[in-house]
């Protein structure tokens, strides 16, 4: 199941702030079209803390973009859509 037909948001704080607080779900994050990391929980917050570069490997993929789905299901989804996509930054090392 992938992410559902939306334009990607600028990976931006005013392109991340642009959403409303508090809403719950799954976001991906892109780097041109390659999905790099696929998360959960409070969307903006979450993606404003990957912006301040809580997470090194997001960074070093230069984000380009994102995109959000709001759902109350959020454990099975982020399974779902990690398994559809791949990406790069939520591959276990070693």
């Amino acid at each position: 199941m992938p992410f559902p037909q939306q334009t990607p948001r600028l990976y931006s704080k005013a392109g991340i702030e642009a959403i409303a607080p508090d809403q719950m779900g799954c976001y991906g994050i892109l780097s041109g079209s390659a999905m790099v990391y696929i998360g959960k929980g409070d969307i903006r917050g979450r993606m404003l803390d990957h912006l301040n570069g809580d997470n090194v490997r997001i960074a070093r993929c230069s984000p380009t973009t994102w995109v959000s789905v709001v759902t109350s299901n959020m454990d099975r989804l982020e399974k779902d859509l990690i398994r559809e996509y791949d990406p790069a930054c939520n591959r276990r090392v070693g």
